[in-house]
């Protein structure tokens, strides 16, 4: 029994080993997930553990798992108010803002690597999406409390912005591996540029549009099961793998249809949790663990898949891509992306910074490998690069960073910050605004005689979140409540004498 009893300890120790060094490693800001990397790359054939892993396959398949899990996980976490929040610009940042990473990285790859222009649009593609995982998890373990409209477009656009990543990733490999490119590259060969952009069109609403059909339908048909079925008082592990096994099951046959597994196990997620709370609330810890088992699972795999000793040779040039990605092509994305939506320069800079790279590069990285490119090592090396560097520099800086932007909320008991974020005084959100304007001595602005929440709605310009705020002359008017989109309870400060 020695193959099943070797493997089986093996990997169960380095699993227990990196869960346990990832709980002391967050009392100091360091990544979690990043643990998990590094506790399989010392596992590998350059550490310590000596075990050589090259099996692309076997790794793609896990990862794509491991995705579908997290992203499920995802949804059923997301609530309806929290997505139409954040739902318009995190769509924008999961489209356009991809596409703009994409091609400012390329330029990066081109100038740094030597890539032709071809591969290096690939690389910027591979590492153009933020990664659910990484934003899931990091943002949850942060210490710090964000305010819904920065919190839901950060947590929707590392969701949802994944279609685009894959489908700009398999436009590209039909140029370059017409062997593997199936329809679009026979579109190229027969017909030119024309025909190839028809093509890449074509793909592209199929992805998204099989992806949200089954996503949603499968999700209200799942949530009317569970609503027929919880009179049976099923424990929440039962529920847990019921929705889990459904949700794969989504991801796989959205797949096999030509759509976009991704969007589609998302939104399953997102109708299921918000028809059948009731069961999805007793699921969820299940949920977790499944979810964390599956990034512990993957981001292990991806380390033994990496061969530190090959990285050295093009260490430095990557370092320059995922810096490029960091500091330039990430915030140029998210300050043209958010500019329409009167996001705050210290909100946009924050959603800038946590644009993590997670597993969702490198398992794009896998696809040239499978496709037998020849610069296929290389484009993985670089993407490997970028994750590490994302998570070192960004996922280490995430609650440090909330705190200097001053975006992040003061918790429950903190009775100075509430003070410090929320000023002293509590207004009634229906009384005019005049006669708070009366009382304070404050300048009269036009329409004073609407109700005090509603003027402030108008004069905000987007659907209002805790911790919004106004100057009205010497007075600073900010959101202390919002309930069903409208403001209930108002702060107020004033200068001190």
């Amino acid at each position: 029994m020695d193959f099943l009893n070797v493997p089986l300890f093996a990997a169960a120790t380095l699993v227990f080993a990196s869960v346990l060094a990832g709980l002391f490693s967050q009392r100091i800001g360091f990544s979690f997930l990043l643990v998990f990397l590094m506790a399989g790359i010392l596992a590998g054939e350059d550490g310590p553990g000596g075990y050589p892993f090259d099996d692309a396959r076997l790794s793609f398949w896990v990862g794509n798992l491991a995705l579908a899990v997290i992203l499920l996980d995802g949804g059923l976490r997301t609530v309806y108010a929290t997505f139409r929040t954040g739902l318009r610009p995190a769509s924008l940042l999961a489209t356009v803002g991809v596409l703009l990473s994409a091609l400012i990285t390329a330029g990066a790859g081109m100038l740094l690597v030597g890539l032709d222009a071809a591969h290096a649009l690939l690389l910027g593609a591979i590492v153009g999406s933020t990664d659910a995982a990484a934003v899931f998890a990091l943002l949850t373990r942060s210490g710090v409390t964000l305010n819904e409209r920065v919190a839901a477009t950060l947590e929707i656009e590392s969701g949802v912005n994944d279609p685009m990543a894959v489908y700009l990733t398999l436009a590209l490999l039909a140029l370059l591996a017409p062997a593997v490119g199936g329809a679009s590259a026979g579109l190229a060969a027969e017909g030119g540029w024309g025909a190839m952009l028809t093509g890449m069109a074509l793909t592209f609403v199929q992805q998204f549009g099989w992806g949200a059909l089954v996503g949603l339908l499968t999700g209200f048909g799942m949530a009317a099961l569970l609503q027929r079925i919880a009179w049976r008082d099923a424990s929440g592990g039962v529920l847990a793998l019921l929705i889990g096994a459904a949700g794969l099951a989504v991801f796989a046959a959205t797949g096999w249809l030509g759509g976009s597994g991704f969007l589609a196990v998302y939104l399953f997620g997102l109708i299921v949790a918000n028809r059948a709370s009731g069961s999805v609330e007793q699921a969820l810890p299940a949920m977790d663990g499944y979810a964390w088992l599956s990034q512990a699972g993957l981001f292990l795999l991806l380390g033994l898949l990496v061969t530190p000793s090959r990285l050295v040779e093009h260490l430095l040039p990557a370092l320059g891509v995922a810096l490029v990605l960091i500091g330039l092509a990430r915030p140029v994305a998210v300050w043209l992306c958010l500019r329409p939506f009167r996001f705050t320069p210290q909100e946009t800079w924050f959603i800038a910074w946590v644009g993590l790279r997670g597993a969702v590069p490198i398992v794009l990285a896998l696809f040239p490998l499978m496709a037998g490119l020849p610069q296929a090592r290389l484009l993985f090396d670089i993407a490997f690069v970028v994750v590490l560097a994302s998570l070192l520099l960004q996922g280490s800086t995430i609650g440090w960073m909330a705190r200097r932007l001053g975006v992040a909320l003061p918790e429950p008991g903190d009775e100075q910050g509430q003070r410090a974020v929320f000023r002293d005084f509590e207004l009634d959100a229906e009384v005019a605004l005049c006669d708070v304007c009366a009382f304070y001595d404050l300048p009269l602005p036009p329409d004073a005689e609407r109700p005090l929440g509603r003027w402030m709605a108008a004069a905000i310009g987007r659907p209002p979140v805790a911790g919004d705020s106004l100057k009205l002359g010497a007075a600073t008017l900010v959101v202390r409540e919002v309930r069903d989109g409208a403001i209930t309870r108002i702060g107020l400060g004033l200068p001190d004498a």
